[in-house]
């Protein structure tokens, strides 16, 4: 890992809600609004922005685990931010705090935790596991 990396930076991400992101299994939209899904899913991205910067050409970033709260409903056509917060490097685990806003409130907070590994040694992970 290149060196800067530093508890407390941040990195925002921003997306405007559209069905694609509704609630959703096996096409059947159960609520018109912004997914738990979409959300991990966003709130994952804004963690990697943390990351990128500092990723050597031979390391890669990997999911290690999400903890996420869904707190408040959000339509279609809202915008909404993902703030990513770095709030501790761990050997090769890098855990990162999350906040999701739209325009009015708090939608949603948690946690992820990504790893920085040698991308062979990812590579040779995902082989053995189609053995």
């Amino acid at each position: 890992m290149k060196p800067g990396m530093e508890v407390g930076q941040q990195a925002t991400i921003t997306a405007t809600v559209t069905p694609e992101m509704f609630a959703q299994f096996e096409g059947n939209v159960v609520h018109p609004a912004y997914s738990t899904v979409s959300m991990v899913y966003h709130m994952e991205w804004a963690a990697r922005q943390i990351i990128l910067p500092y990723l050597e050409d031979h390391e890669e970033g990997i999911g290690g685990g999400v903890a996420a709260k869904h707190l408040n409903p959000t339509p279609e056509g809202s915008e909404i931010s993902v703030t990513a917060t770095l709030r501790a490097i761990k050997g090769k685990a890098v855990i990162c705090d999350l906040e999701v806003r739209n325009q009015k409130e708090v939608i949603g907070e948690g946690e992820v935790t990504q790893y920085i590994l040698p991308r062979e040694m990812i590579r040779e992970k995902i082989e053995a596991m189609k053995a």
